[in-house]
């Protein structure tokens, strides 16, 4: 008899197709708060940009705008950005960006809840410590995150925060029920100026999570269904904003593809070596994240070839080529959108592959991959696969 479990994340609501500032405004006198931290990287919080924009359209509603964080969120960053949250005496935090912007806004909250000011006091607090690592104590009232998404990374929907410890070159996880943003809201007008590669570079992070997900060999029917719809969505909706970047139909469709993607894998059974390996080539050697699924995701497919066969073949007709491999579908939307597909072509090279190799070993999509990943040596074997 099938079996398993559902959690529900504590996020309020999600708000689509409608301008972003009208529903933050909205929503800010909602949630009865009037101090707002707009947090953004460089690139989106210059006089022009999207962020500069959302902070100035707040008004006095907003007490100022954090823009450096980077990619894959170091924790100098989170600090720093926490720091500015205590020194304004922010209520709560708006995430303009992608996923690295998100994910540093729920490690935020984490800071300021804890009273943290330096990175190394983050360390308990991550995924795996074991022995002296301390949960998160969040006060009665704690800071949280609304998030408006120029990509398609879908951080936004989770409580898992990715940040990275530069000191080390790793990417660490943290996680607490309130660190899923309170609310979301998709207005494909804030990703008309997210440069293309990004945009469908994101999407294919999105496409991954369907993917994996429906390639499990643990069945739960809530994520099938999402997944299935998800990737349809997304092949479509990213084909579309390809061939009209001025589409916000086809924007919006792909916004909500991505939702329906995340859900679907947080509601699943585990995802498997694509996002293993991807956690590596990010933290390790700074892959952009949709960049990583679009190296990893057709190696780790070919070579999970015979485990899953009728979820292969559905994966293709998803993506709209019925007759091909999962891994040649993936890799023709790829490049249909003109993205990478090899390690070669993103600066990977195979002396690298025993380092990545074990260091994904770690990771615990590898426990969860339809093919059993017994050794690095196996992991070396994708990597291959994707050169």
């Amino acid at each position: 008899m099938l079996s398993g479990v559902h959690r529900q994340t504590l996020q309020d609501r999600v708000v689509y197709g409608r301008p972003a500032l009208q529903v933050l405004t909205e929503l800010l006198a909602v949630y009865g708060k009037a101090r707002a931290l707009v947090v953004s990287t460089r690139s989106l919080s210059g006089p022009e940009g999207l962020a500069s924009e959302i902070a100035r359209g707040l008004g006095e509603r907003s007490v100022g705008l954090y823009g450096r964080v980077s990619a894959h969120s170091p924790r100098d960053a989170v600090i720093a950005a926490a720091a500015e949250a205590r020194r304004t005496g922010a209520d709560i935090l708006v995430a303009v960006g992608g996923s690295s912007v998100t994910d540093a806004c729920k490690v935020v909250q984490l800071a300021v809840w804890n009273g943290l000011t330096d990175a190394a006091e983050l360390d308990p607090y991550r995924a795996g410590m074991g022995e002296g690592a301390r949960a998160p104590a969040p006060p009665a009232d704690p800071l949280r995150t609304i998030v408006i998404p120029t990509t398609l990374s879908a951080a936004e929907f989770t409580p898992f925060g990715g940040v990275t410890d530069t000191r080390r070159h790793a990417k660490e996880g943290y996680a607490h029920p309130l660190y899923v943003p309170r609310a979301v809201i998709l207005d494909p007008e804030m990703t008309r100026r997210t440069p293309p590669p990004l945009w469908f570079s994101t999407g294919m992070k999105a496409v991954d999570h369907c993917v994996e997900t429906l390639c499990s060999l643990t069945r739960a029917p809530y994520a099938d269904a999402l997944a299935s719809e998800g990737l349809k969505l997304l092949a479509e909706g990213l084909r579309a904003s390809r061939t009209a970047p001025d589409d916000m139909d086809a924007r919006l469709q792909c916004q909500l593809g991505m939702w329906l993607a995340i859900s679907g894998a947080s509601a699943g059974q585990g995802l498997g070596a694509s996002h293993a390996i991807g956690h590596t080539l990010g933290g390790m050697l700074g892959v952009p994240h949709g960049i990583t699924s679009c190296v990893a995701l057709p190696a780790v497919l070919a070579w999970n070839t015979g485990a899953n066969d009728a979820a292969d073949r559905l994966v293709a007709q998803l993506i709209g080529s019925p007759g091909l491999s999962a891994a040649e579908a993936v890799r023709g939307l790829c490049r249909e959108l003109g993205l990478p597909t090899t390690l070669s072509e993103v600066g990977v090279a195979p002396a690298q592959f025993e380092a990545i190799a074990e260091h994904t070993m770690t990771d615990r999509g590898v426990r969860s991959n339809p093919r059993p990943i017994r050794s690095a040596s196996d992991v070396v074997e994708i990597l291959k696969l994707a050169a």
